[in-house]
Formats: C-alpha cells, structure tokens, sequence
C-alpha cells in the first residue's frame, strides 16, 4: 500500500498540528497504522498505534495526554492530532502500515510500509 502524510508545518510552542495519512490505491481496513517522528540526530521512535478494527490505541509516554490517533474508514485515513506542543515534539514525523488482516493488535515496530515523512518544527 502507498502512504501519503501531509499536515506538518511550524508551530509555536503550546500550539497544534493535525497530520494525516492517506492510502493509494487499497483500503487500510486490514492493516494496522502506526506515527513514528525522527528528531534532528535521533533515532525514528513510535509515537501512537491503532489496531485494525477496534481501535485500541498506544502512545509513547512523552506524547501522551497531547496526541490522539484516530483511523477514518470511509476517508481510508489515519491522523495524528498534536496539541499543545513542544520544541522537544520537532521531528520528521512518518506514517506506517503493517499488514494485519487476521490480528486486531497495536505494533510499535516491524511496520511493512511507510509513508515519505512530513515535517513537524515546534518553536519555542
């Protein structure tokens, strides 16, 4: 499946992005979605996951309490609501699909494709 993640920008602190992840070409009903960011010189770490049909969610516990993930079946995409953010939430930010037709399980790693990144800078 290819994935497309739009929304970043610039943002001053405390303030908020939505970035959204489109599929081409094939529904993501049978593939769990993951967020993951890069920051400057830093490893690409999970950020949020959603499972595939019940939409059990998982964050990473610095985004927690700010970020919601969210899938929309009929727009067959999948956001990453930020609010209040921070310069530390700077990153190149990364759409991911893992191939899960017959699990209904969250994943933090081992994702089959991934969207090209969109950039996220938070000012102080």
């Amino acid at each position: 499946v290819q994935l497309q993640a739009s929304g970043g920008g610039l943002v001053q602190a405390g303030g908020s992005l939505r970035l959204s992840c489109a599929a081409v070409g094939r529904t993501l009903s049978s593939y769990a979605m993951g967020w993951f960011r890069q920051p400057p010189g830093k490893e690409r770490e999970v950020v949020a996951a959603i499972t595939r049909s019940d939409g059990t969610t998982h964050y990473a516990d610095a985004v927690k309490g700010r970020f919601t993930i969210s899938r929309h079946g009929a727009l067959n995409t999948v956001d990453l609501q930020m609010n209040n953010l921070k310069p530390e939430d700077t990153a190149v930010y990364y759409c991911a699909a893992r191939w899960a037709p017959r699990t209904n399980t969250y994943y933090t790693k081992n994702y089959h494709f991934w969207g090209q990144g969109t950039q996220v800078t938070v000012s102080s």
